[in-house]
C-alpha cells in the first residue's frame, strides 16, 4: 500500500489547570503503513499527545485530521468506531472478568438470536494466544494474573479488534525478551498490510529496531522528526534530555560485606491465584547487587511476595539481617526492607490519595517525626517538606502535592514511588522492576541510585525483565525457572545468551 498521510496533527496544545502547558503547538503527522515511534522524556506529552488523539483529553487549540478529514473525537468509542485503537501505559481492564471476557468486551460474538456465543468467543481468544504464545489462561481473572499478563491481554484486545491504527503506549514495558520479537514480527507484519502504528517507548534500542520514523518531544514541544535509519541511539538520546547519555555500567568493583538477605529452602505452594516456588535459596550480602531473572511467570511474582508477607510460606525461611521474618507482619518486614513493586497503581500507591499522601506511606508510621503530640496526628509541615524534598531529588514533575497521584504521568509516579522507598533508613532493597515506564534519562538515574546504594553498603535484590539492565547493574544473577532456581552466577562469568537459555530451561553452554 503507498502511503501517505493518514492522521495529521496541527498545532495541537493542551493545557492543564491552571498553568501547566502539557503540549504547545504540536504538529506532527502519521502515514498509513508505517510504524511511527514517539519518545521523549516523561512528562514531554507523548501519552497527553495521543490521549487527545483517543478522545480521553480535550484539546485547547489546534486540529485533527484523520483520512484528509476534521474529526473531533469525543470519546474513546468514537475514535474505535473511526478504526483508532489504543493501549494505554495504565492498565484499563476489568479484574473480576476473566481474560476472554476483557479481550471480547465491546465486541463480542453473538449467536443467531444475538446472544453472546461464549463458545466461539473463547475459543477466537485462545487462537489469538496460540498465535502471539503469550501463555495466558481464558478463564483466569483478570485481577488473578501479574501485570506482564494484564498487558498482554491490552495488547491481545487491541488486535482482536483489528483497528485501522494501533497506538501503543510502552506495550513492552513488562515483557520478557523472548515475547519482544515475537510482538515485533506481528507489528511489521501488520504495517505491511498498510495498517499504521504509532508506538510510545523509552527502550531506544526497540524504538531503532521497530519503527521507520521517530519524533522526539521535549517540554511538550517538537524537538523534530527522523527517519530511523538516520538516527543512532545516542542521537536520540540527546534530543531527548539535551544532553550525552552513558550507556555503558558504572558498577565498580568492591567488596561485599555480610549477609543482609537469607532465603532459605522456600517453598510457596500453587493455588488459583499463585504458582508455586520449590526450594529456593539466595542470600545478598551488604554493598551487593544480585538481579533475578526469569521468564515471566516462573516464579519471580511468588519470589517477591513471599518476601515482603503478602503471601504464605509453605517451608523454608526469610531472614534479614539475622532476623528470620518468615512469618513476621508487614510492618515488621518495612522497618527493615525498601519495596519497589512492579505495579505502581495496585501495590505501589494509591491512584486516587494525594501525591503527598502517597510520598509519606511508611515514612508516617515508621519516622516519629512525621507526627505531632507524642505520636498523635500527622506534622503536615513535616509531610510537605518531605514531598517537596521527593520532588527536587528525583525531578518529579507535579503541580501541587495536593494533586491526585493519578494526575502524574507514569514515569514520574515512579520517581515518587523510588524516592519514598530510597530515602527509607533500611538494610535491604527490593526492587521488582524499578524502571518500567521511564524515560532513558531518568533510566539512567535510577540505575545511579542502586548503584549508591550498593556503594552506601546497602543489600539490593533487583528482579527485571530486561537483561541489559541486570547485566549493567547486578554483582551476581540468580535464573529461576518453573519456579526453581537453576543458576546462580556472578555477570563476569555468563553472558545475556546464555542467562536468557537458562530462562527457557536449556542449560549454559561452557566457556573457553
Amino acid at each position: 500500500m503507498a502511503r501517505g498521510v493518514l492522521i495529521d496533527l496541527q498545532r495541537i496544545t493542551k493545557v492543564f489547570p491552571p498553568d501547566t502547558i502539557a503540549l504547545d503547538n504540536v504538529s506532527v503527522s502519521f502515514e498509513a503503513g508505517e510504524i511511527h515511534a514517539l519518545v521523549g522524556e516523561n512528562g514531554a506529552g507523548k501519552s497527553t499527545l495521543m490521549k487527545v488523539l483517543f478522545g480521553l483529553e480535550r484539546r485547547n487549540a489546534g486540529d485533527i485530521l484523520y483520512r484528509g478529514e476534521k474529526v473531533d473525537f469525543r470519546t474513546p468509542r468514537e475514535a474505535i468506531a473511526a478504526g483508532i485503537g489504543m493501549v494505554h501505559q495504565e492498565i484499563l481492564l476489568i479484574p473480576e472478568y476473566t481474560v476472554w471476557e476483557n479481550i471480547v468486551l465491546g465486541a463480542e460474538p453473538v449467536g443467531p438470536l444475538g446472544r453472546l456465543d461464549v463458545r466461539r468467543a473463547r475459543d477466537v481468544v485462545r487462537a489469538k494466544i496460540e498465535e502471539f504464545q503469550f501463555n495466558l489462561d481464558v478463564d483466569a481473572l483478570v485481577g488473578d494474573i501479574s501485570v506482564a499478563a494484564r498487558q498482554k491481554v491490552e495488547i491481545l484486545k487491541l488486535l482482536y479488534r483489528n483497528v485501522a491504527v494501533l497506538v501503543l503506549d510502552e506495550p513492552t514495558a513488562v515483557l520478557t525478551p523472548q515475547e519482544i520479537p515475537q510482538l515485533f514480527g506481528e507489528l511489521r507484519r501488520l504495517r505491511d498490510k498498510g495498517k499504521t502504528i504509532i508506538f510510545i517507548s523509552h527502550r531506544l534500542d526497540e524504538v531503532l529496531a521497530l519503527s521507520d520514523r521517530v519524533t522526539v518531544l521535549r517540554r511538550g514541544r517538537v524537538v523534530g522528526t527522523s527517519r530511523t535509519v538516520d538516527l543512532t541511539k545516542e542521537d536520540l538520546a540527546r534530543q531527548m534530555v539535551g544532553r550525552d547519555v552513558l550507556f555503558v555500567s558504572q558498577r565498580q568493583p568492591q567488596e561485599r560485606g555480610d549477609t543482609v538477605l537469607r532465603v532459605r529452602d522456600l517453598e510457596v505452594r500453587g493455588t488459583d491465584r499463585h504458582g508455586p516456588l520449590h526450594d529456593i535459596s539466595v542470600e545478598v550480602h551488604a554493598g551487593e547487587i544480585v538481579g533475578v531473572a526469569g521468564v515471566e511467570g516462573n516464579g519471580q511474582f511468588e519470589l517477591v511476595n513471599a518476601i515482603m508477607g503478602l503471601i504464605p510460606v509453605a517451608a523454608g525461611s526469610i531472614e534479614i539481617e539475622a532476623k528470620d521474618v518468615t512469618h513476621a507482619d508487614i510492618l515488621t518486614r518495612r522497618s527493615l526492607m525498601s519495596f519497589v513493586s512492579q505495579d505502581r497503581g495496585r501495590m505501589g500507591a494509591s491512584l486516587t490519595a494525594s501525591v503527598l499522601e502517597d510520598a509519606i506511606m511508611t515514612h508516617h508510621t515508621l519516622d516519629p517525626t512525621f507526627t505531632r503530640w507524642h505520636g498523635v496526628g500527622l506534622d503536615y509541615r513535616r509531610a510537605r517538606s518531605f514531598t517537596e524534598e521527593i520532588r527536587k531529588r528525583f525531578d518529579v514533575s507535579m503541580r501541587h502535592p495536593a494533586d491526585q497521584f493519578q494526575s502524574l504521568s507514569g514515569g514520574n509516579q515512579q520517581k515518587v514511588i523510588l524516592g519514598r522507598e530510597l530515602l527509607l533508613d533500611t538494610p535491604f532493597v527490593l526492587m521488582d522492576q524499578p524502571t518500567r515506564g521511564l524515560d532513558i534519562g531518568s533510566i539512567e538515574y535510577v540505575h545511579q541510585l542502586i548503584l549508591d546504594l550498593r556503594t552506601n553498603g546497602r543489600a539490593v535484590l533487583l528482579i527485571s525483565a530486561d537483561l541489559e539492565e541486570l547485566f549493567m547493574m547486578a554483582d551476581r544473577i540468580v535464573t529461576v525457572y518453573r519456579g526453581v532456581m537453576v543458576a546462580d552466577l556472578p555477570v563476569e562469568e555468563t553472558n545475556v545468551g546464555d542467562v536468557g537459555l537458562l530462562m527457557l530451561g536449556g542449560i549454559r553452554r561452557a566457556h573457553a
